[in-house]
This record gives structure tokens, sequence and C-alpha cells, in this order.
């Protein structure tokens, strides 16, 4: 599969109008805030890239961050911005075509930000290993639209959850199926290099994140895909595509369920660009000022991480009280029937 990749990023699509379906976004879905930092960029590298959401997050400023299949660079020269000149960005990309778009206008870019913090590098996402990174140094690990078109999807997995330091985060975008992709599908080049046919089922991305040791997979935001090109749609049939966000915080002491310790927290106000409210998730929208009871694993993601100055924390974990209510998983045991139910006593 490297080789239908890498013909049709390298060869086959010459800009973003080549692209057959809406897997990859335009500026249009960027937040107003980065769009200024896209217009920094240089117009070859933005027309070369191919992404299918956003990945920057909030609270950059220093943070040493690993782009997987950079590209032409767009995200990593976006992210240089953000992280600053204490802050340093690496792109992995297998791609010769996309990798030298990237690297021939770093000089372009290190005269308009003031400082060079990028770094380019060729190489296979599922072999990060043969890249000489140290583990354990990275703050944030990013990819957009990318992992999907890995053979090996557990490999990427791996090296992410190894390379991130304790309480950092891997942020990215990619494109799901709501089922499983038959092999003939993932067989046919413009499928896979259009993003659809490797893309994973969700709930087997959940399992292959928990088995990475992502035991808590928060999804951020989502939209379903449209299949525009008719020949693509006769192929694909009643498959359905999204493009998605998460983010999955490497923190040792996370849990595989929300459970309830009476924890709650407190958001500060203070992460810019987010002064009324932070969301941490598509189910976890936190107003500044306001107590917001949570379980164990968002308390833990606040507290454990680059959030934490932002937040205020009350409580610990030194008392269960079960399952967090409302996340998604119930206990399976009849309840007992009181007699304020109505119910009679048991002779």
């Amino acid at each position: 599969m490297h080789d239908v990749v890498q013909n049709y990023y390298g060869k086959e699509l010459q800009s973003t109008d080549d692209l057959k379906t809406s897997a990859c976004c335009d500026i249009s879905n960027m937040p107003e805030w980065l769009k200024p930092l896209l217009a920094n960029i240089h117009d070859e590298v933005l027309s070369r890239y191919y992404g299918c959401g956003l990945v920057c997050p909030a609270l950059l400023e220093g943070c040493r961050i690993l782009d997987l299949g950079s590209g032409s660079g767009r995200d990593v020269y976006a992210l240089a911005q953000l992280v600053g000149e204490s802050g340093h960005v690496v792109g992995v990309d297998m791609t010769d075509e996309q990798l030298a778009v990237a690297k021939q206008h770093q000089a372009y870019h290190v005269e308009n930000f003031g400082y060079d913090n990028v770094t380019f590098l060729h190489g296979y996402i599922e072999k990060l290993d043969e890249l000489d990174l140290e583990a354990n140094s990275f703050d944030i690990i990013v990819s957009n639209c990318v992992i999907n078109l890995s053979p090996d999807k557990a490999s990427v997995m791996a090296s992410v959850q190894r390379l991130l330091k304790p309480g950092g985060e891997f942020y990215f975008s990619d494109v799901y199926a709501d089922r499983r992709i038959p092999q003939h599908l993932i067989d046919d080049p413009v499928l896979y290099g259009e993003c659809l046919s490797g893309a994973l089922y969700w709930k087997d991305f959940n399992r292959l994140s928990r088995d990475a040791g992502f035991l808590d997979v928060r999804l951020v935001e989502d939209r379903p895909l449209e299949i525009t090109d008719p020949a693509l749609a006769a192929k694909i049939g009643d498959i359905q595509f999204f493009s998605a966000t998460y983010r999955l915080f490497k923190i040792a002491s996370l849990e595989d369920a929300c459970e309830d310790h009476g924890q709650a927290v407190i958001y500060k106000g203070t992460i810019e660009q987010s002064p009324h409210r932070f969301d941490l998730d598509k189910h976890h929208a936190i107003e500044a000022g306001r107590v917001l009871p949570v379980c164990g694993n968002t308390f833990r993601m606040l507290q454990e991480s680059r959030f934490a100055p932002h937040f205020e924390f009350i409580g610990d974990d030194s008392r269960h009280y079960g399952i967090f209510a409302g996340c998604g998983e119930l206990m399976p045991f009849n309840q007992p029937m009181t007699l304020a139910s109505g119910a009679g006593g048991c002779c």
C-alpha cells in the first residue's frame, strides 16, 4: 500500500482540486482565529496539502510536537506559529514530492515567522523507531487524515504511546466507517488514496486505541463525508464515512470506564480563544466559573496534562460511587424495587 499512497499523493494529485471526495477539508472549515496563521503559509504548501480536519488544539506555546504524515507541511507551519520560538515541530512523511514542497519553502517561513523551529524527516509512520526519535519526548502528536492510509495502524498507535511524554496527548483527525471495509475495496487504489477504503470501523479504532494503552478515547468533533464522485459512490454502496477528530491522553492512571469519585472541576477561563468555555471533547463543554461534576478520567485528563493550571480541582479518588451517570454505560444488574416505588416486601 505504500507504493499506492506515494504514487497517488506524489504524482496523481497536484492540488486539492484533483480530489474526488470531501474527505479533505478546505480553509472554510477552519475557525476564524486559525485563518490568519494559514495566511502566513506559502500558497504552494497550502494547495498541495490534503488533510481532513483540524489538528491545532489549545495551549501549544513552547510545546514539542510531532506531525505524522506531514505532507507539504501546512499543519507543521501552522503549529510552528503556535508553539513559538521556544517550541519545535517535527514533520514525518514518506512521499518525496510532498517533502520537497515542505522543505523548498522552509526559508520562506523562517523569514515570515522570524525563527526556525521546524524539522522535516523522511520516514514511515509505522516505523518511527527507525527515525531516532527519543521516547517520552513529545508534548503532543498530531495527524491529519493519514492513519487510514497506514497498512499497520497498530504499530502507529504503539509508537505514539512510546513517543508521548506522560500527560501528553495524541490529537488527530481521520476518516472512519460505520462498518468494516471489504477487502476488494481496500485493494482499490483510488478508494484507498482518497482516504476511504483504508478507514477503520469506528469500533475497531476504539479497540486498537485501548490495546495501545489509550483507555479512554475522546471524540472532539465529527462530520459525515459526501462521496461526490458517482463512480466511487457506486463502489462504496451503503457504507457511511465520517471525518472525526479525537484526542487520546497518555495518562497511566486512566481507567477503561468513567468512574464516579465525587469529583468536580472549575474552569478559570484563562485559555486563549476560550475565555467563556473550554471544550475538552464533544460531550464536555466546560463553562468558565461553573462547578462541573466529572468522572475520574476527565478529572485526571485535566489535572495531569498541560491544562492543569487553568482549572481548580475539587475532591480526590479516595471514595468511589460506581459508574459515572450519563457516560454511556449502565450497571447490568436489575435494580431492587424500593418501598417508595410501590414494591411490596419479600416473605
